[in-house]
């Protein structure tokens, strides 16, 4: 029968610290007769003993722990690249520009570093950008990519991408906590967007940081219902509804940063 690794390393464990008591208090007490000596040198024997364990007890949980970091990097890293398809195919459907969620995703993180988000919130960021437009996935083509304006019947499916991309996020244990961009990145800063009608600032950071972006992405490329805007006109705009449709903060932090933003995300 074979043992499981953690039963023998716990029975090697118990083998040598038993050999350790045996072994040293025979020696112990071969050389050393006086009672509070031998007192004295079992108590220091003992302390050896922990401080040895301990020191080895940390190199091993510290070599798992590395192991289970290396582990759930690849693990975090093969989910990102089978999203990627995902949303590439969902690129591919919309008749976006092929790199359209991967350009908007680099630009959101770059953004986002710049507004202070790090760790975790900077991930939940980044996979929120990636998958913003995963509650499409429920409309129809003819809504979808359709080159005329939309209905007022069509529009009123349209806005139910947002929480059909929530609810979708929430079966998935690991993005559930990424769904603050595809939930609320139609929110307004004026309180006008939807699903919810939030307003200024408790619209959340990453939704609010990825809606400039998004705007900017929506204008600066063509799209089914319209052709791609000049530069200046991109960037007039924004300026232009910094204070409604955007925060203006951002729309700051934007601007100032655009090269370099823009460079991230055109980047190949």
């Amino acid at each position: 029968m074979r043992l499981k690794p953690q039963v023998r390393t716990a029975l090697a464990y118990v083998i040598v610290a038993s050999l350790w008591i045996w072994l040293s208090n025979r020696v112990l007490r071969l050389f050393v007769q006086d009672t509070d000596t031998l007192s004295l040198m079992q108590s220091l024997k003992g302390t050896f003993f922990v401080l040895v364990t301990g020191a080895l007890l940390y190199v091993l949980v510290d070599r798992d722990l590395r192991g289970m970091s290396r582990a759930n990097r690849l693990l975090l890293k093969g989910n990102e690249q089978a999203l990627r398809a995902l949303v590439h195919a969902m690129d591919i459907r919309h008749k976006e520009t092929s790199d359209h969620s991967d350009r908007v995703m680099r630009m959101t993180v770059a953004l986002a570093r710049l507004a202070g988000l790090r760790g975790e919130e900077l991930r939940k960021a980044r996979f929120g950008a990636l998958l913003h437009d995963i509650g499409k996935l429920a409309l129809p083509d003819a809504i979808l990519i359709k080159p005329g304006p939309l209905t007022e019947q069509e529009i009123v499916v349209m806005r139910t991408h947002p929480q059909v991309g929530y609810d979708l996020l929430q079966q998935v244990d690991f993005l559930r906590d990424a769904a603050e961009i595809p939930y609320h990145h139609h929110e307004r800063w004026d309180g006008g967007g939807y699903p919810r009608g939030l307003r200024g600032e408790e619209i959340p950071l990453a939704a609010r940081v990825f809606s400039v972006v998004d705007v900017w992405d929506a204008l600066s490329f063509p799209r089914v219902y319209k052709p791609a805007w000049p530069e200046d006109e991109v960037i007039a705009h924004l300026r232009k509804i910094a204070g409604s449709q955007l925060d203006p903060t951002l729309v700051e932090l934007f601007l100032a940063n655009y090269e370099d933003i823009k460079r991230v995300g055109l980047a190949d």
